[in-house]
């Protein structure tokens, strides 16, 4: 068997029209978005009567997507704690290569990111942080170094 692609990476989220404002800052773009409910819905994820809205966001002219989701029934659960560290088991981050850094951090601070770290030189090769966003979301930020 062969993989022919990765399609999206999915992140339930709270407030999704903060989770689209925050990821349109970083550069992405909405490609739409949709109720998703029904049977067959309730069927894929396997949670019954199961009523969502997700907003697909793309990077401009490159491929893959985040597929962003907000559960209306059954209500998204909150883990505990709320916030949780960079080394909890399972999805850890959504890591992206941005031209200027700095410049990101900044303009993602008023959408509710906030440095978990702080940026970092690798070698000669990446300016690299971990941003927590929107419902403790973590994105990872690189900047290559010429």
């Amino acid at each position: 068997m062969t993989i022919k692609r990765m399609d999206n990476v999915g992140i339930v989220v709270d407030d999704l029209d903060a989770a689209v404002a925050f990821f349109a800052e970083l550069g992405m773009e909405l490609e739409g978005r949709a109720p998703i409910e029904g049977a067959w819905a309730g069927r894929v994820v396997g949670l019954d009567d199961m009523r969502t809205e997700i907003a697909m966001m793309r990077i401009p002219g490159a491929p893959g997507r985040l597929e962003l989701a907000t559960y209306h029934n059954p209500k998204a659960i909150v883990t505990e704690p709320a916030v949780i560290p960079p080394n909890t088991l399972g999805l850890h981050r959504v890591m992206f290569t941005v031209e200027d850094i700095e410049d990101t951090v900044a303009r993602l601070r008023p959408y509710g990111g906030e440095l978990v770290g702080e940026v970092t030189r690798y070698e000669d090769s990446y300016l690299l942080c971990y941003l927590r966003g929107p419902d403790g979301i973590i994105v990872g930020l690189a900047e290559e170094l010429t």
